[in-house]
């Protein structure tokens, strides 16, 4: 480290060189003018010196040297000799230098820099055209203990590191789609790195100049990806990002932004942030204004502040009926909304636009005769508020249907005796009245504010009468209600009488949702029931209706009306609990892993005594799925959703530890899961609610083990402050950072699943090695997905489908498969190896849907190389006659025998068979699902099934004969297939023999069979067929004749054809023809090829 001249200390250990690094700061800061203090590096022996900090004073050239100390010193020390350590200073410094001069290049909107790592990613990765580089940094890569520093480039599809650094290349390309874990770790060496898992292997990734960005866009890609590539039932609602090739930096980090702010303030997902203004918001009740930051969307203004008294509001702009400009000293905005309420913001930038700005959204112009107090109204003014809100809940039910209930079923079946207070009563009218005070204080509906205060009366229990009022406030169900009004009366219309997979679920449910309560044991209770899930079923048809949803909204409908029974399970379904209730339910598996973490950092010792975590998974499912309504008694049970509702999934996950917690002492006692699951059980129905007002004859239905259970009575409110007290600190940005990391987890563990039972059902049929099959899985599975990389309507990705059976998951079209059969197939180096691709493609897709499954491939496969002799040729047979076989002649004669995409796409999909085969086969193939969403039929899945288990080996007499045409074709592929074999030349001489044989034994044939009548010689069918070799090309006028002769349905009487059994019959008497078919061939060797080589053939394609 050199101060001024005269305070030097001379580098000469080791320590020193290792922290000469580099802070860039003082680094670009620098100018003509030399530093008064400096931080050189110089190798030992060596006489020059490298510059790599400088400061204008000591204290900061100090700080640089504290930062060197701690982030740097370890990482060098790694390093064998002093050479090795100046390399990689000078190219980590350069790195970095450059990492800050592109940031200063994006600021300023110049392309040049980013044109220029476009072109280096092209060149040193060549991957197709449509990948688009979203952002790269510099970092180091860790290869064991050496860190290799480079350029980490992150596109729409990989994730790519490149690296040349003393003499090596590191060159490193990683699907995202591939990533089972993204998390940022620190270890002894690695002060902050981010660790990647692909494919079990782990790499690492450190010394980022913006570690906390580039963390943040890798864990939105990789979602990304996993979303669009294995969740299409929630991506394709995703309009935004569905186009690959739409995606930027900046559109990520702003949609980040957006869903942030959505689920916050618990918006309507299209709400996109538009505005971000940090201000004060004047506080009427507590006479200060709080700082915080006003966000505003296209339809609300909201406020969250900054400080611990957690105060927050939501403006719709459909309420503001002003917005003025107020004390322009304090920079000041009033926001006037109905019900006589209004809003001072102050110390607003630019707060004239601003005003302007939200004047002309809201549709309102500033009146200088308009005054609205700061205040809020009074309580004089209570009642209007009520009634106002009232009106806003029943707009949406004007022209409403008859049968739509009008009335929460609590005040149908449970209303309250104002004459008969009891001691439960009492309480409840004290709750009552704490909350009409907090309105008063804070206001009342979608704009009020909610405070500490607010929070502590939701953890006491809502009061009865206001459940259903605040459950739709704090959910955000007042915002999709009051914006679509005759919406759910519209839909139950629509969804009466229809007959569905769903309806039929739903209507075996219904009896079974509360049944001990006497709402849901009439009809009432019933049809309101049915017409909610039903429309929500008719609303999202990819949800349609998921176990546990009946449960939910049976409760819902206990408290809310019906239309906003619909809609609060609109905001629990498609906001709250995502991904919750689809066919794998993907949103409660990642919340369970996130649940098994919070244990694993909360509750140590249980986790310590469990030897299995997945018992917590199956224990807790449960919990998630229905907020804990299915194990607890009903009056309890709604506290629960209580909280729920203004916490969100974070109040389930800490009265999930608090429950885990109360019966530590217990669970840790138990010798196996079943007794622990006990344990629980036995837990839960001790549980109560003794402030709770519903009648003795529900909460004894609900209690019913009660007289057999000696546990000591446990009273919700207390349990729900308990989990509040002890893990009230747990922050909704690390439960949101923990559903991304596990989210990449959990389907991971999926596609796992998924490939076992493919190789499972698969190994059965195959002679394929374990290892040779599961390499063969990837190869598929990764064909399948880069088809979807670069296209945003890929037919593959629309035809995949997580919810069919795990065959059929994934297949592959014609295109695909001729990839894979250049890289796999030992009969891939023929002259005619296109015609050979889509004759086996057309020969595997018995359904003509112009897609094949794994099985199917891998079957093809087996044959080829595991086959006997009767095996590869019947193969070789059959793709030469219908329906398997087509006439096949490219539109471009430079080509060759290749075939362009279009036009292989063309021949597999036409239909060599009669209309009528075609039909009955399509009819008798058909899976059950391609009729479309409607109701599947079970049956056709017996039936299928039985055909398979009924279907008998192949017999060879059964095969058709083949015509003279297609016999020249398959002679032809002879010829091809022993090109470049040591025995080319007896090969020849030996099928030319056969050939011959055929076609004489033939002729002699036909004219014992009809010996008045001439017969056409075949001489000029067997010269073409054994000078194919020589000269292939000559017959095409003829064969053009030829081939339409074959396809008409008459046949010509004078028209030669072969058996199989001849065929085969007489190449068995050619030792080189069996020698050729029978030789041993490994499939590895090709896999190993094709691992490296399928992503550039893709490309190439």
């Amino acid at each position: 480290m050199h101060y001024p001249a005269c305070e030097t200390m001379n580098p000469d250990s080791r320590m020193n060189v290792g922290l000469l690094m580099g802070t860039l700061d003082a680094v670009l800061d620098s100018t003509s003018k030399v530093a008064p203090f400096r931080i050189l590096h110089q190798t030992p022996d060596s006489q020059v010196y490298w510059s790599i900090a400088c400061g204008a004073s000591r204290e900061e050239i100090t700080e640089h040297w504290d930062w060197l100390e701690h982030n740097v010193m370890k990482t060098l020390s790694v390093f064998d000799s002093n050479e090795d350590v100046t390399s990689f200073v000078q190219g980590k410094i350069r790195g970095l230098i450059a990492e800050e001069g592109k940031g200063s290049f994006i600021k300023e909107e110049d392309p040049e820099k980013f044109r220029e790592a476009i072109l280096k990613f092209e060149k040193c990765f060549g991957l197709a055209e449509q990948e688009k580089l979203v952002t790269y940094y510099s970092c180091s890569y860790w290869r064991g203990r050496m860190p290799c520093q480079g350029w980490l480039y992150l596109s729409t599809n990989f994730l790519s590191f490149y690296s040349f650094l003393l003499g090596a290349e590191i060159k490193l390309v990683i699907s995202w789609d591939e990533i089972s874990k993204l998390e940022k770790t620190s270890n002894v060496i690695l002060t902050e790195s981010i660790h990647v898992c692909s494919r079990g292997e782990d790499h690492y990734f450190s010394m980022f100049l913006h570690i906390n960005e580039t963390f943040l866009l890798m864990e939105q890609l990789a979602n990304y990806a996993v979303r669009r590539l294995f969740d299409k039932e929630t991506f394709e609602s995703d309009l935004v990002l569905r186009d690959p090739l739409q995606i930027t930096k900046r559109g990520l980090e702003n949609r980040a932004h957006s869903e942030q702010f959505s689920a916050f303030f618990r918006l309507p997902k299209e709400e996109t942030l538009q505005e971000v203004h940090e201000c004060f918001l004047w506080v009427p009740f507590c006479h200060f204004s709080t700082l915080g930051k006003m966000c505003i969307s296209e339809n609300y203004i909201c406020f969250a502040s900054q400080d611990g008294s957690l105060c927050s509001i939501i403006i719709p702009l459909r309420e503001v009926i002003a917005v003025e400009k107020a004390d322009p000293a304090n920079k000041g905005v009033n926001i006037s909304t109905k019900g006589k309420r209004a809003f001072r913001f102050t110390e607003v930038k630019d707060f004239e636009h601003l005003v302007a700005k939200l004047g002309i959204r809201s549709g309102t112009i500033s009146s200088p005769h308009h005054t609205a107090s700061t205040e809020v109204a009074t309580t004089s003014d209570s009642d209007n508020l009520v009634d106002y809100y009232e009106g806003q809940l029943m707009a949406g039910q004007k022209g409403s249907s008859k049968t739509v209930s009008t009335e929460a079923l609590m005040t149908v079946f449970h209303p309250q005796d104002a004459d008969n207070l009891d001691s439960k009563m009492l309480k409840e009218k004290m709750k009552e009245q704490s909350w009409n005070i907090l309105f008063v204080e804070c206001g009342r509906g979608v704009s009020m504010f909610r405070t500490k205060k607010t929070r502590d009366l939701v953890l006491r229990g809502i009061p009865e009468t206001l459940r259903g009022e605040l459950w739709l406030l704090f959910s955000g169900a007042v915002n999709d209600m009051a914006t679509n009004p005759g919406y759910y009366t519209e839909l139950v219309e629509k969804s009466l009488g229809t007959c569905t997979l769903a309806t039929d679920e739903i209507e075996r449910d219904l009896r079974r949702s509360l049944p001990e309560h006497p709402a849901f044991q009439s009809d009432t209770g019933i049809s309101a029931l049915r017409r909610v899930l039903t429309a929500y079923a008719y609303r999202n048809p990819k949800i349609g209706y998921c176990q546990a949803m009946n449960i939910l909204t049976s409760v819902l409908l206990l408290y809310a009306k019906e239309e906003e029974a619909f809609w609060l399970l609109v905001a629990v379904c498609e906001r709250m609990l995502p991904d919750y209730f689809n066919r794998r339910i993907i949103g409660a598996l990642v919340d369970q892993a996130v649940f098994e973490e919070l244990i694993r950092d909360h509750l140590s010792q249980l986790t310590d005594h469990m030897t299995d975590m997945t018992f917590f998974s199956s224990v807790s499912l449960s919990w998630f799925l229905t907020l804990f309504i299915s194990v607890l008694p009903i009056e309890s049970a709604v506290s629960v959703v209580d909280c729920f509702f203004y916490d969100g999934i974070k109040a389930i996950l800490q009265l999930g530890l608090a429950v885990l917690d109360y019966n530590m002492d217990k669970l840790l006692t138990c010798k196996d899961d079943a007794e622990a699951v006990t344990v629980l059980n036995r837990f839960f129905d001790s549980v109560t609610n003794k402030d709770s007002p519903l009648p003795q004859a529900v909460q004894q239905a609900s209690n019913l083990n009660d007289t057999k259970s000696y546990h000591p009575k446990v009273d919700i409110t207390d349990l729900i402050r308990e989990s509040n007290e002890k893990y009230g600190d747990i922050r909704y940005e690390d439960v949101e950072s923990m559903r991304c990391r596990n989210r990449l987890y959990v389907i991971q563990t999926l596609e796992v699943t998924t490939k076992q039972n493919v190789l499972r059902v698969v190994s059965q049929d195959v002679k394929f090695s374990p290892s040779d099959l599961e390499e063969l899985y990837e190869l598929f599975k990764k064909e399948h997905f880069l088809s979807c990389y670069w296209s945003a309507n890929s037919p593959v990705l629309r035809h995949h489908d997580p919810s069919l059976p795990y065959l059929d998951q994934y297949r592959i079209d014609c295109q695909q498969f001729r990839v894979l059969y250049h890289l796999l197939s030992p009969w891939a180096h023929c002259a005619n190896r296109d015609s050979l691709a889509l004759w086996t493609f057309r020969l595997l897709d018995e359904n003509s849907d112009c897609l094949i499954n794994f099985k199917e491939f891998a079957c093809v496969l087996d044959v080829m190389y595991n086959g006997s002799f009767t095996d590869k040729l019947k193969l070789l047979f059959k793709l030469h006659i219908p329906p398997a076989f087509t006439e096949v002649e490219s539109l471009s004669p430079s080509k060759g025998d290749d075939l362009s995409k279009e036009e292989l796409i063309h021949f597999s999909q036409l239909n060599v068979s009669s209309p009528v085969d075609s039909q009955e086969a399509d009819a008798l193939k058909r899976s059950p699902e391609k009729a479309g969403k409607e109701k599947i039929d079970i049956q056709a899945y017996l039936k299928q099934w039985q055909d398979e288990l009924l279907k008998k080996e192949e017999n060879i007499k059964d095969l058709p004969r083949m015509n003279q045409f297609q016999f020249i074709q398959f002679s032809k592929t002879l010829y091809n297939l022993f090109h470049g074999d040591p025995e080319e030349e007896l090969l020849y001489w030996a099928i030319a023999t056969v050939t011959s044989l055929l076609l004489k034994m033939e002729e002699v044939g036909r004219r014992l069979q009809s010996p008045t009548s001439p017969a056409k010689s075949p001489a000029s069918a067997a010269e073409s067929s054994t000078d194919s070799q020589n000269a292939p090309k000559k017959d095409s006028a003829p064969q053009q004749t030829e081939r339409r002769n074959v396809q008409s349905p008459r046949r010509d009487d004078h028209e030669w054809s072969f058996a199989f059994e001849q065929i085969l019959a007489s190449l068995l008497n050619e030792p080189a023809l069996v020698r050729f078919f029978e030789k041993p061939l490994d499939i590895k060797a090709k896999v190993e090829n094709a691992k490296t080589s399928q992503l550039k053939a893709r490309t190439r394609v």
